[in-house]
């Protein structure tokens, strides 16, 4: 996990890497906040839902993960947070769980905002409906911060997209198209819209061989 932070850039001099499990407060006000958390509140996360059904049947820890994350947040009172689209509504419960302690106990938690860059969700490489996750079950899905460059070249070129050579952007009618897309922008750090227009004159076929070097180096 270490190597994994310092490989996507967190600057050792700037920040400190610890172990959650060493600092016993991570788990002593995720209790607090349980306590303050309604449970029909934790059922209407869109994590739990998925998740939940996914696995038929979801344990007591993933239902009260989201207050662990809060209080993981809030612990540090930290006052904005980079997430993914996806997380906004589990950033949201902290922001809720901050004004509830508060209202009880006095001033202590600012409330968190979130930091969503420009590419706020990446899709699956098997399944442009849902979002990369480490935990999908296909392999082939996800690009790890530990693939090798064979590996990663393997995934993008076996990615799925359509029946249609020309690169557009929709991710509507064309989703694992424009995720490509969406993939190249973020990896060059341009819009989306020049991402398309790079891909001009290429088909499908070529940009997921484009993709493989960029990706690979990170």
């Amino acid at each position: 996990m270490a190597a994994s932070l310092l490989a996507c850039g967190v600057d050792p001099e700037r920040s400190v890497l610890f172990q959650q499990s060493q600092v016993s407060e991570h788990a002593e006000l995720s209790w607090i906040l349980g306590c303050l958390t309604s449970m029909p509140r934790l059922r209407h996360l869109p994590q739990w839902k998925m998740k939940s059904k996914q696995k038929n049947e979801g344990s007591v820890g993933l239902y009260t993960y989201p207050v662990l994350q809060a209080a993981d947040i809030l612990l540090y009172r930290s006052t904005h947070v980079p997430v993914g689209e996806d997380q906004v509504q589990h950033l949201e419960l902290a922001q809720d769980l901050a004004r509830i302690f508060n209202g009880r106990y006095g001033e202590l938690f600012p409330e968190p905002r979130a930091l969503l860059s420009a590419t706020r969700k990446v899709k699956s490489l098997r399944d442009p409906s849902s979002k990369m996750s480490k935990s999908d079950p296909h392999a082939m899905a996800t690009i790890s911060i530990t693939d090798s460059p064979d590996d990663i070249a393997l995934k993008v070129r076996r990615a799925v997209t359509d029946f249609t050579s020309e690169v557009t952007f929709d991710p509507e009618a064309r989703p694992g198209v424009s995720n490509l897309v969406t993939i190249h922008a973020a990896v060059a750090r341009i819009s989306v819209d020049e991402a398309v227009s790079q891909a001009r004159g290429l088909d499908t076929g070529a940009i997921r061989r484009s993709l493989a070097t960029p990706l690979s180096k990170g």
